[in-house]
């Protein structure tokens, strides 16, 4: 998808699947552009002290700059904050951080210049994307330390990823003719004094939450077959009389699921399989029965995340700002990630619940005492010396307590620094990293329980489960055979995973 930046709102979906960026080039676009720039450089030119452009930054915010030492500030900001660490993020994270900060300056309120729109377009045009690293910032004043990547980049400074490869800035540039940028008043701090890193990320991840929770409920379509379960818990009217909308979502997506699936039974046959099958309890298990309440309020969070990430997306986060229609420069906090921070938060104690959902219902599935007939540990083996999914089963176990631990608050977790200028910071990046990592432990857990769901539906009979369920079973079936000796299973794990996340088993 082309995203084109201009001053209309860009949805969600829009940023989470841009392959390319166009600029605006209507006069009215660039005129709006030029005249925050203009009503900047008048009020350098009349002596007045500009945060951030003729005074210091942070705690130094007190000390006033002519404008020669303003353009050196701007030079030395980029410079000083390059002390990020950690992995280099993904090339879609960058790409979406990089499209993020040039939608935020270019809404024409914070004194940058076309020309600046124009470079950082370029690099996203060529695929020269800044390796930007992915610690050393408190998500206010917005992401500092990680954005400085980007204005380094331009500067020809430091490193870029380019095909794929880390190299050199300066290398590259020359390589494709460009020369290296440089900063007018205060663009180097508009390009750093925001929060296009965490939003950035978030947009990635919550793709990605999406994937994992719709890869969520077709396993438990799964389970509710290889269970024999009840889908009474599933009915349009249980849901009408709680009528949350995730909920809904939830339970309308378990029955379009199981269309046509025999093994369940429904409240028209309930009674007379409570009597004829002495294992069927007359309800089922919470980690069945209640799995829309459950996965509802994931839902509803979701909506609620991706909502706040696309306003983010589409604000002005930077400091100071501009308004050309009062002649006026505000100074403010739109730097902060607050939002984003609790946007990341809810959806790692989403992921929390599912972990643990999983990790319950998972471990129903492989124990002879509780799943109806499928056997100890889905042995397909008769012999006492194979072990089936026994140790599949702790895997998944251990990844749902690594979950678990990252759900908490990273925005309750803020830390006083810069002379205790920044004493109450967002945590905002912090956040979204956990999420990430979270997510990334808990695709492994579901691509060990689709392997089981596989399993399961080889003991009881494939042709006996619905149409889904087969297609599902296909899928994984066509990288990994039934386990009937015992074998390695870590190479399938990795490969249903990374078909998890690219929302092929949904």
């Amino acid at each position: 998808m082309t995203v084109t930046i201009n001053d209309q709102f860009i949805p969600f979906e829009n940023v989470a699947n841009a392959s390319s960026v166009l600029l605006d080039s209507s006069v009215l676009f660039r005129d709006r552009i030029r005249a925050a720039e203009a009503l900047l450089m008048k009020e350098i030119s009349d002596g007045n002290p500009i945060y951030g452009v003729t005074t210091g930054y942070g705690d130094s915010g007190k000390n006033y700059l002519v404008l020669e030492d303003a353009k050196t500030l701007q030079v030395n900001l980029y410079r000083f904050h390059g002390c990020g660490v950690g992995e280099i993020l993904s090339e879609k994270e960058i790409f979406n951080i990089v499209l993020v900060r040039l939608i935020s300056i270019s809404k024409g309120f914070s004194g940058v210049s076309v020309e600046l729109l124009e470079a950082m377009l370029k690099f996203l045009e060529l695929g020269i994307l800044p390796a930007i690293p992915s610690k050393g910032s408190v998500g206010a004043s917005g992401d500092l330390t990680l954005l400085s990547y980007i204005a380094a980049a331009l500067a020809g400074e430091r490193e870029v990823i380019y095909r794929s490869q880390l190299r050199s800035t300066a290398e590259v540039l020359q390589e494709c003719g460009i020369e290296p940028y440089v900063f007018k008043p205060k663009e180097a701090l508009a390009i750093m004094n925001g929060t296009s890193v965490m939003a950035g990320i978030l947009v990635v991840q919550i793709e990605n939450f999406e994937r994992l929770l719709l890869g969520l409920e077709s396993f438990s379509a799964g389970l509710f077959e290889a269970m024999e379960a009840d889908t009474t818990a599933l009915e349009p009217f249980v849901h009408q009389v709680k009528p949350f909308e995730g909920q809904i979502k939830c339970a309308s997506n378990l029955r379009e699921k199981l269309t046509g699936a025999t093994l369940v039974h429904t409240r028209l046959t309930r009674y007379q399989s409570f009597f004829d099958a002495e294992h069927h309890n007359i309800q089922d298990r919470y980690s069945i029965r209640c799995i829309p309440q459950i996965l509802g309020v994931a839902w509803d969070n979701l909506a609620l995340a991706k909502k706040w990430v696309e306003t983010e997306i589409n604000s002005v986060s930077d400091n100071p700002l501009i308004n050309c229609d009062e002649q006026i420069i505000y100074t403010g906090c739109n730097f902060y990630g607050g939002y984003m921070a609790h946007s990341a938060d809810t959806l790692k104690i989403c992921l929390a619940n599912m972990a643990d959902l999983l990790d319950k219902q998972f471990a129903v599935l492989v124990d002879d005492k509780f799943n109806r007939g499928l056997g100890e540990n889905l042995k397909l083996s008769k012999e006492h010396y194979h072990h089936g999914f026994k140790a599949m089963q702790i895997t998944l176990s251990s990844l749902s307590a690594d979950v678990m631990m990252r759900m908490l608050p990273s925005s309750a977790f803020s830390r006083s620094t810069e002379s205790m200028n920044q004493d109450k910071v967002s945590m905002g990046t912090t956040g979204a990293l956990g999420l990430k990592g979270g997510i990334d432990e808990f695709a492994s857990m579901l691509a060990i329980a689709m392997l089981g769901i596989a399993q399961a539906m080889d003991i009881r009979g494939v042709e006996k489960f619905s149409q889904f369920a087969q297609s599902l079973y296909a899928k994984i079936r066509a990288i990994s055979a039934p386990l009937i000796e015992d074998r390695r299973l870590d190479g399938d794990i990795v490969t249903l995973k990374a078909m998890l996340l690219r929302g092929e088993l949904v």
